[in-house]
Order: structure tokens, then C-alpha cells, then sequence
């Protein structure tokens, strides 16, 4: 299997609300020219664009492709269960909406510390084997967003577990929040496969700052600044599939230029990467990966990933630059003045960040 893989959580945006905002027909095109060059893994979830990405893989890819031609990961979103008959009940429907009789893998969505407890309390892990008896779960996984600690104990107590997802690039590689060594280390350890997240950070590590794109460009003037990131992820050892939130069909061509016939880094390009990473970890002021978690659940609807967007923009040029930007985002309603602390976003947050005290900073760095 080609290490390519097409993330379900970023489509092409429409205007039509049929399919929960998804450009249908640019994603039928996207997914036809990855299948064409002989990518088949694809990765959705229950909650991914509003409930309606698994609706568009079974439609899109389901329908349309024999079974045997492709590979298909979701997730039980385990936060706010509280019965172990839901995650049956939940498990059938996105097998209807993915219109699949088994998943290749499947995961237990996004735990940590919390979320491990409440899958212990349903009895999660066992529930997948379950389903792995039964042959509608080919390999049992996990997402992951906690310490390294947290994952050593949890692969311990499951040596069943044949797969977790990691978010892993080089800005986060040594990061002390999300621990991508640490948590790639500790998977290694226990003999389980790696299926990689978030390689470029939300996409900001396909826009990078002037002086670290100098440093790519100046080795390979045609590689694709958001290549390195991918293929720094990809030659690691013991990795299954690097996943990639294509949101239109130039970023798709691109990553297939590279990854058809994938080489690994060379050392002269670890040390590019190395030398850029320390670059960009100097500008960016919130580490926020747009996955849009923190705005589904906020009762002002504050379009709080826009806005961290804004303030990373302005810690690497200006604020005053980017005030007009500030001011029209706010005509679209859920200014972050109007946050009431409730702290809603930040129980789905999984870089863990104090959102409620950075949205008052934010105000006080544009409005003040």
C-alpha cells in the first residue's frame, strides 16, 4: 500500500448544504485521480464536516469501487457515551453511512487520559475485538492525543491494539505538549503500527516563513514546500500511511507527484528540515491545527481556528496588517470578546491549549 493517505476531514467547501457543505463533485474528481494512480487508503470519522464525511466516502468511493480496491479507517467518538449499547448502535450506522460491510481500521476516536477512561468504562478495546471476531474489524487502533506516558500505558494494558494514530511532523517532533517523538518512540516499543496525523500542521507547514522556504527552495527549487513535511513524516520507520486533508485537487497532484514513488529524506535534507523547524518555531505564537474540534461545541459560535490563524499571521509580520482581516471575520459573527468561559472548546482541544485565556488575548492584541 502506497503511504499516501487521503484524510476525509478537509474537503472542498461548497455553498450547498446537501452534503453538510462538501463540493461533491470536486471530491468525486480528487478521489478518482488518487484511486487512478494506485493510492486506496482513506481515513473519515463520525464527527469529521458535521457528520457527513463518511455519508460522501460511502457515495463517492463505496458505490463506486469494489470493496477489495480500497482501504477504509473511522472512528467511535467515545466523548459524551455514557452506555456500552451505544457504541454498537453508533458502529452499525457508520457502516451504513460508509456503506461498507467491514472497516479495514478502526479506531476509538481521540483518546486521552479522559476519553481512555470512558472507553474502559464501556469496555471499548473489547468491544473491538468483538467486532474483529465477527470480520467487520479488520485491525483494531486508536487515535491519540495525550503524553507518551498515557499511550505506554495504555498499549500496556492492550497488547491487542494493532495500530494508533499519531499527530507526528518536524515543528512538533520535540514538542513538550504533543510529544510526537516521545508518542512515536512508545509505539515502536510495543511492536504497533503508526498511521501519522496532522504532517502539516493544519497546512501551516505548507506556508511557511520567508526565510525557512529559502532554505527548501535553495536545495530543491521544485519540491513543493509542503512535501518536506510529508515525506519527514513518511520516512520514519514502522509507519503505515501518512494521512493528508486534501482540500482541492492542486494539493492532492502535488502530493501524489512525490509519494507515487516515494524516496526517503537524505541526510543533507534532515538537515534542511532541522534549520527551517527552528525558523518557524520562532513565529509561531498559538500552535493551533485548524482541526476545528474547539467550534462544533461553542455556544457563540466562534470561528476560534480563523482567529488563531490571524494572530500567528500577525506575530510574523504585523498586527496592524491584519486588523482589517480581524474586523471583517467579526461581521461574520462569535467575536472572541463574545467568549463566556465555558470552556467547551478546550475539552475537545487536542493540542490542549488555554483557548478561553488566548481568545482574551487576542482581543486585547487587536482591540486594544
Amino acid at each position: 500500500m502506497k503511504k499516501l493517505g487521503f484524510g476525509l476531514m478537509r474537503l472542498p467547501w461548497s455553498a450547498d448544504e446537501k452534503w453538510g457543505h462538501i463540493d461533491l463533485e470536486k471530491t468525486r474528481e480528487m478521489i478518482d485521480a488518487y484511486m487512478k494512480e494506485g493510492f486506496t487508503y482513506f481515513d473519515t470519522a463520525w464527527v469529521y464536516h458535521g457528520g457527513f464525511s463518511e455519508s460522501v466516502f460511502g457515495e463517492l468511493v463505496a458505490k463506486r469501487y469494489p470493496r477489495e480496491s480500497f482501504q477504509v479507517t473511522s472512528k467511535m467518538p467515545l466523548w459524551g457515551m455514557k452506555e456500552e449499547s451505544e457504541l454498537q448502535k453508533t458502529f452499525d450506522k457508520q457502516l451504513e453511512k460508509c456503506g461498507v460491510p467491514y472497516f479495514d481500521y478502526y479506531f476509538l476516536h481521540a483518546l486521552n487520559k479522559d476519553v481512555y477512561q470512558t472507553a474502559e468504562k464501556l469496555h471499548g478495546f473489547e468491544w473491538m475485538q468483538k467486532m474483529k471476531a465477527e470480520g467487520k474489524i479488520k485491525h483494531p487502533g486508536f487515535s491519540f492525543h495525550d503524553s507518551a506516558d498515557v499511550l505506554d500505558e495504555i498499549l500496556t494494558k492492550h497488547p491487542e491494539v494493532e495500530l494508533v494514530q499519531l499527530q507526528i511532523n518536524y515543528i512538533d517532533w520535540e514538542s513538550d505538549g504533543v510529544q510526537s517523538r516521545k508518542c512515536y518512540e512508545v509505539a515502536c516499543k510495543h511492536g504497533v503500527l503508526v498511521s501519522v496525523m496532522e504532517p502539516v500542521k493544519g497546512g501551516s507547514l505548507a506556508n511557511v516563513m520567508d526565510d525557512a522556504a529559502k532554505i527548501f527552495k535553495d536545495y530543491d527549487s521544485k519540491a513543493s514546500i509542503a512535501s518536506w513535511a510529508v515525506r519527514y513524516c513518511a520516512s520514519l520507520n514502522n509507519i503505515l500511511v501518512v494521512l493528508s486533508g486534501m482540500s482541492n485537487m492542486e494539493q492532492l497532484k502535488d502530493n501524489m507527484s512525490y509519494m507515487k514513488d516515494f524516496k526517503p529524506l537524505n541526510d543533507k535534507e534532515k538537515a534542511c528540515i532541522e534549520k527551517a523547524s527552528e525558523l518557524i518555531k520562532s513565529t509561531i505564537e498559538i500552535p493551533c491545527t485548524a482541526c476545528r474540534y474547539c467550534v462544533d461545541g461553542c455556544p457563540k459560535k466562534i470561528n476560534i481556528p480563523r482567529y488563531f490563524e490571524l494572530i500567528n499571521e500577525a506575530k510574523r509580520y504585523s498586527v496592524a496588517n491584519f486588523k482589517w482581516n480581524y474586523n471583517e471575520e467579526k461581521k461574520k459573527g462569535g467575536a472572541p470578546s463574545d467568549c463566556i468561559a465555558c470552556k467547551a472548546c478546550q475539552k475537545h482541544c487536542p493540542q490542549k491549549l488555554e483557548i478561553v485565556d488566548l481568545l482574551k488575548k487576542l482581543t486585547a492584541t487587536f482591540e486594544g
